[in-house]
């Protein structure tokens, strides 16, 4: 690990003008991923702002019916709170599927959203990547595929992202609240955050330098049956080869993103549409224009077949 120097903010303005003075420079609250990638320098911050005693650590009702969630909620906190168990099922599910429960214990509402991928390519220094090292190339192009994206790739990355939560909070239609480093706020739909790879995949999300989450809304209960599915290698502590979230309505309406299979968490306003139709419609939407290697063409009937559970489960609740 490189050297860094650091120091304890005690306000979201401070944080993120601190950041923005040293080039480099990064927020550290749970640090279950950016220390690692520090170990492996793969990030080599030159200065670390701690954020943990700034609070932002609080569930809190808003006006409209909805949850506002600080960024320094922790995984654990966030999954048990009884209104999320009772309100946004999804997400609590999806929570407890992600990682261990000493990570869980640790890990951040804001980190979870901002961890980064878990491709082995990017893992490997001695790999070329482009997301470590922009222009350097994609080793995964041409390598072994199984757990990459089969849809919203590019000739440049075709690298997954790796968080259970996010896939919830995206079908959830959560938004993102910021500070900036001159102190001026905003708020980011979660649709809008994360970026597909482009020719640009080291750029992964729309924070600008500086720029501090400070807590994620969630709008008023969608109502329905909610279900998050993941599919993985085995029972604890993997990551999702393919996972679904859905709330299915009464009526077989509902909404449905997949983790696994882009660079975001997927959804398509048209799978949305289709879910009354059945999982092979559903997935002929979402998974439209999929473009597949030997090694993870299973992830198409995988998404389909999971759906199609997570259906059969809805008509029996």
């Amino acid at each position: 690990m490189k050297a860094f120097t650091y120091q304890r903010a005690h306000s979201p303005a401070e944080a993120a003008a601190a950041v923005v003075k040293v080039p480099g420079a990064r927020f550290i609250a749970g640090g279950t991923n950016l220390l690692d990638l520090m170990k492996l320098e793969i990030e080599t911050p030159a200065h670390l702002v701690d954020v943990n005693g700034i609070g932002m650590d609080k569930i809190e009702p808003t006006r409209d019916g909805g949850l506002r969630v600080g960024a320094l909620v922790r995984n654990a906190d966030l999954a048990s709170d009884m209104r999320v168990r009772r309100d946004y099922g999804v997400l609590s599910r999806a929570l407890v599927a992600g990682a261990s429960a000493q990570l869980r214990n640790k890990a951040t509402t804001a980190g979870n959203l901002l961890q980064r991928t878990r491709c082995a390519y990017f893992y490997d220094p001695y790999q070329p990547c482009n997301k470590r090292v922009p222009g350097s190339g994609c080793s995964a192009i041409g390598g072994y595929t199984r757990s990459h994206a089969i849809v919203g790739q590019s000739d440049q990355c075709i690298a997954t992202h790796p968080s259970d939560m996010a896939v919830a909070m995206q079908l959830l239609d959560a938004k993102i609240e910021t500070v900036r480093p001159d102190g001026s706020a905003r708020v980011i739909p979660i649709a809008d955050f994360y970026r597909l790879p482009g020719n640009t995949p080291h750029i992964e999300n729309t924070l600008a330098a500086g720029e501090l989450i400070t807590a994620v809304t969630l709008p008023k209960p969608l109502g329905g049956k909610h279900f998050y599915h993941k599919v993985r290698d085995r029972a604890s502590y993997a990551f999702a080869l393919i996972s679904v979230a859905a709330v299915v309505q009464p009526d077989g309406s509902g909404r449905v993103a997949v983790g696994g299979v882009a660079h975001r968490p997927w959804r398509v306003a048209a799978a949305d549409a289709a879910m009354a139709q059945g999982a092979q419609a559903v997935t002929a939407q979402l998974l439209a224009g999929a473009r597949t290697t030997e090694d993870n063409a299973f992830k198409v009937p995988l998404v389909q077949r999971t759906l199609a559970s997570v259906m059969a489960d809805a008509r029996k609740a």
